[in-house]
């Protein structure tokens, strides 16, 4: 069975004005849909991300250039991801039909290649 990677794309304004209690039932969602997928043993792993902070590192001339990031004002951010396991592409679509991120942002589903045994 091939790893997905469902990287959970956002507008940073998308949850700003939401209330805390607006944001906890957000929270079950996701919670919920991760605990089916994971009682149907399609579930690998996720995360949120943490809204501020992060690092955008380069290398220039062989100097490592580290810089703050991401930036409130950008207009998508990656809030968190998700790891499936599906059979494909298909499949893995299949399986962020009912994710609640859909009515958010945008699901980026990237193939793991699979380079070591």
């Amino acid at each position: 069975m091939a790893k997905f990677v469902l990287i959970l794309r956002e507008d940073p304004a998308t949850f700003a004005s939401l209330s805390p209690d607006e944001m906890q039932a957000i929270v079950a969602e996701y919670q919920s849909w991760g605990q089916r997928l994971g009682e149907a043993g399609k579930m690998a792993g996720g995360e949120k991300l943490r809204d501020e902070g992060g690092r955008h590192v380069t290398a220039k001339s062989g100097t490592l250039l580290a810089t703050d990031g991401p930036y409130a004002e950008a207009k998508e951010v990656i809030g968190g991801f998700f790891i499936v396991e599906a059979t494909d592409y298909a499949e893995a679509e299949t399986l962020v039909a009912d994710c609640p991120h859909i009515r958010y942002g945008l699901i980026e589903i990237r193939q793991v290649d699979e380079m070591c045994g």
